[in-house]
């Protein structure tokens, strides 16, 4: 077994993204991840909610093991659509290093004033 699954932590998601960026524009009968980036954002947008939806299902079964796996299949997911729409993931962990501190509740209302 490798360190990497050995003691996996969040760089495996720095990993994954680089993958995914650097399957943009491979030929699609090779990758699943080409695939859906040749299809565009909507389809990526579509896939991130049906894994979204299946996890909360999940969830609401008490299934952990597939809260896990389809979590997964989510963040999968949601870096697909990062990659299609060029969203860098240093700028959505500085959106969340920005509201760390802030209530929940005071966050919400300042995004209803701007």
């Amino acid at each position: 077994m490798s360190s990497q699954t050995e003691n996996p932590g969040p760089e495996v998601l720095a990993r994954l993204a680089a993958s995914i960026v650097a399957r943009r524009g491979t030929d699609p009968s090779e990758s699943y991840t080409a695939k859906l980036l040749g299809k565009g954002v909507e389809k990526c947008a579509q896939k991130l909610g049906e894994e979204a939806v299946e996890t909360a299902i999940s969830a609401a079964s008490r299934d952990k093991a597939g809260v896990v796996s389809e979590s997964a299949d989510v963040l999968y997911h949601l870096l697909v659509l990062w990659a299609a729409m060029d969203v860098d993931p240093s700028d959505v962990y500085g959106e969340l290093a920005r509201r760390e501190g802030v209530s929940g509740i005071a966050e919400k209302a300042s995004r209803k004033q701007s």
